[in-house]
């Protein structure tokens, strides 16, 4: 009896579930024809364009800005280094006062270096690569001249003291990567002095008797690492303050882009780096007197170097 309840039961269960209505798919109706051509007109809507990466600008097409690094290589002649030469002799004619001027502060920087080494010759050669990193930026003032010359303006010594505003926060970082190159070469200097000698060197004597063993093995070490890290400061300098000072560039960009011009044409650059320092230590010879007149046409020759190697404007064209 109780089964037969209990079968009774679920088979009332069963009737109400399959007599439940069951719910129906919504279908979409299509728009008859003349429903479609009866439609009141209405303003086109502007559609993104379509781009294949599946993102779509906010309502127009952009194109990104080309990087620094992206910049056209101008081809260099072999005589490029000698007319960047004429050039700055022809700057230096033009504005005596500036290059002079700049020229007298690296006469005072060789004499400091000079008075460093008879009081604390074992300071010297960090000092010298502080020579070797200052001279960038006595040059900007320099550059500053020349751009103001190519667009046929009259420089100023007070402008030119000036040129480090246009871009303080680039130079500043530029500043930054050269000092760590310096601090960097100044302490393998100490390394190479405190390796070569036991003390400080005597050289209060004649000069025939500083040619000793040792001496002449220091001198042939440092000039090799010497040699690195000038050519590095060459490679990421060379056209690099010019550059920041003239577009206004970032400081990564600058240098990146000066080493990419190095590497591609090594032989004109490592020319025009050979006749810098034959220039520069000839002018050291007659106490650093030299530097009155080499100092401020190289400068002037460098900007024509940059505009040379990355001219992609026209000479004389006004920068923003």
């Amino acid at each position: 009896m109780g089964t037969a309840s209990r079968l009774s039961q679920h088979h009332l269960v069963s009737r109400r579930r399959s007599t439940r209505r069951k719910p129906t798919l919504r279908r979409h109706h299509a728009w008859p024809a003349s429903a479609l051509h009866d439609a009141p007109d209405e303003p086109p809507v502007a559609h993104p364009a379509h781009h294949d990466d599946g993102l779509a600008p906010l309502g127009f097409d952009t194109q990104p800005e080309p990087s620094a690094l992206d910049l056209p290589l101008n081809p260099l002649a072999w005589s490029a280094p000698l007319q960047w030469l004429r050039l700055g002799w022809r700057d230096f004619r033009q504005a005596p006062l500036i290059g002079l001027f700049y020229g007298l502060c690296f006469v005072l920087m060789g004499w400091a270096l000079v008075g460093t080494f008879r009081q604390a010759p074992e300071y010297t050669l960090a000092l010298s690569a502080g020579f070797l990193l200052m001279g960038p930026f006595l040059c900007l003032g320099l550059y500053h001249a020349s751009r103001e010359l190519e667009q046929g303006r009259r420089p100023t010594l007070v402008g030119s003291l000036g040129a480090w505003r246009v871009s303080s926060a680039q130079l500043a970082i530029f500043a930054a990567v050269l000092l760590v190159l310096e601090m960097l070469w100044g302490r393998a200097a100490m390394i190479v002095f405190a390796i070569s000698f036991d003390g400080v060197p005597d050289l209060s004597g004649p000069i025939a008797t500083w040619f000793t063993d040792e001496l002449i093995t220091f001198a042939i070490v440092y000039t090799v690492v010497g040699a690195i890290f000038a050519g590095l400061i060459f490679a990421i300098s060379v056209v690099s303050m010019p550059m920041i000072l003239d577009r206004s560039v970032d400081a990564v960009s600058a240098g990146l882009l000066s080493m990419r011009l190095v590497a591609t044409q090594p032989g004109v650059l490592w020319l025009w780096a050979a006749c810098i320092g034959t220039l520069t230590l000839a002018a050291m010879l007659p106490g650093f007197l030299g530097l009155l007149l080499v100092a401020p046409v190289v400068g002037h020759a460098s900007w024509h170097a940059y505009r040379a190697a990355l001219a992609d404007r026209p000479h004389g064209t006004p920068t923003p």
